[in-house]
């Protein structure tokens, strides 16, 4: 199956994950630290990428960013990653790549989901337990954000700068903001949306991305589609049966069938049933009728014959009575079966 295409939607925030190769540590010391946050602030630059978090661990890079085009973030990340692999196996004489295959990411609505995913890369650490303050760890944007130093790699997002209309406002807000406990459903769903690739947002929002970005942005259903039963249609084979089997269960009578002719093709004896005084007969040539009798008087019968079948009623009377209807004749309803 093909994969598809990087996504991207014009000015929308994407939250950004690239893992260690096998859980191993793609960074050493402090000299590894600052090499990758210099080739990120070139690319960054090179590239037209707004970067709004970040943070590296030993194993993994989490990024929160807004590519100006296309080709924005693709092209960063490649740069990055050349120069820094470049680097790690020259220093540590290895060969071979450093990272988990391609970085992951995924576009977020921002509305919903851009602060949560800002705490979920700066807090990582924190979340880690590689320290026990988050303003204590020095490769995050963190510091940044509560104020504690400047980070000429950030560019800060517009719904950070709506924390407060004056930096030290900005500032607090958003250290009260990540002092709260995380949703873990919502940070479950950033996660795995990243690391799948998939849009995450409202229905609408998805809807949205996906006509902007002309491909899909959510997985499609599992399993097979399911086959829908049809009705069979008028005059469709199996009609008359089914049609048959309907009036019957509804308490009217059903003609029997047409009896098989006699090898001589003459006409086959017909059946007599004896109970309640009715009887049915039943003659070559695609047509049956059904007679029954209670007490005096006509009742009208049932064929359900071929297209050149007829109904007739004949008077059988338990006590004698010899009145009869004449036959009546009926176009058959196509597909039903019943006249």
């Amino acid at each position: 199956m093909a994969r598809l295409a990087r996504l991207y939607v014009p000015d929308q925030p994407q939250h950004v994950i690239l893992r260690g190769l096998d859980q191993q540590p793609a960074f050493v010391d402090d000299q590894d630290y600052e090499l990758f946050i210099d080739c990120l602030k070139a690319a960054a630059r090179d590239h037209h990428l707004a970067v709004h978090a970040w943070v590296l661990m030993p194993g993994a890079v989490q990024l929160l960013v807004t590519p100006s085009d296309e080709s924005s973030l693709p092209k960063a990340m490649q740069a990055v990653g050349r120069r820094y692999v470049a680097h790690f196996n020259r220093r540590y004489a290895r060969r071979g790549t450093l990272w988990e295959g391609r970085y992951r990411a995924t576009v977020i609505e921002g509305e919903r989901f851009f602060l949560l995913a800002s705490r979920v890369v700066e807090l990582a650490p924190l979340r880690n337990q590689l320290v026990t303050a988050a303003e204590d760890y020095r490769w995050s944007s963190y510091r940044h954000h509560i104020g504690l130093t400047v980070d000429s790699l950030i560019t800060d997002h517009p719904l950070y700068w709506a924390l407060g209309n004056t930096p030290f406002e900005r500032q607090r807000a958003y250290r009260e903001l990540c002092e709260q406990p995380f949703d873990e459903r919502e940070t479950t769903q950033l996660m795995q949306a990243t690391l799948k690739g998939w849009v995450l947002g409202s229905d609408t929002y998805r809807e949205w991305a996906s006509r902007t970005a002309n491909r899909r942005v959510s997985p499609l259903p599992r399993g097979r589609p399911r086959k829908v039963r049809e009705t069979p249609a008028a005059g469709a084979p199996g009609a008359s049966a089914i049609g048959a089997a309907a009036t019957a269960a509804a308490g009217g009578s059903v003609a029997a069938p047409s009896a098989p002719q006699s090898p001589a093709g003459g006409q086959s004896s017909p059946n007599y049933s004896s109970s309640a005084g009715a009887h049915s007969d039943t003659h070559s040539g695609g047509h049956g009728g059904t007679h029954a009798g209670s007490g005096s008087g006509a009742t009208p019968g049932t064929n359900t014959g071929g297209a050149g079948g007829h109904s007739s009623g004949s008077a059988s009377s338990g006590s004698g009575s010899g009145s009869g209807s004449s036959p009546v004749h009926h176009e058959r309803k196509p597909g039903t079966g019943t006249h």
